[in-house]
Order: C-alpha cells, then structure tokens, then sequence
C-alpha cells in the first residue's frame, strides 16, 4: 500500500465507530471512486486497514510535506 497516493482527512465525528476513529485525529484516505458516488470514503483506521466511512464524518486536509512524509514513513 506504500505506492498508493494518500489524502489525508481530520475526524470531526465517529459516528457509531468510536473504537475505529477518533475524533480530531488525522487519517490516511485511499483513492475510490465508487465510494465517493455514494458520499463514502475510504479510511485508514485505528485498526491499520481501510474502511468505508461517510463522507460527513470527515474534513479533507493538506499536509506540510514534512507531515506526509511521517505518515509515509509510518506505514
């Protein structure tokens, strides 16, 4: 998964997932077009995997360079 490209999204709501994503963290999002038809988005976890997660529980972010090379590193 570390060739993928990464968007990254801050949680400002976790819905019914409260061990899955914590609220004012920052998350990997993975490319999915048929999610996005459906206002879904495809999240890396608290538990390391991807996850379909809608769309409202989520802002979209821009990272300093320097943060999404951490995050790069860290998978």
């Amino acid at each position: 998964m570390e060739s993928e490209h990464h968007d990254y999204v801050l949680c400002i709501d976790h819905g019914d997932w409260p061990a899955s994503l914590r609220i004012r963290k920052v998350y990997p999002c993975l490319p999915d077009v048929k999610a996005a038809e459906h206002q879904m988005l495809r999240v890396i976890d608290e538990s390391g995997e991807d996850y379909l997660y809608p769309e409202a529980c989520f802002v979209r972010i821009e990272l300093p360079q320097r943060a999404a090379q951490a995050f790069a590193s860290a998978a």
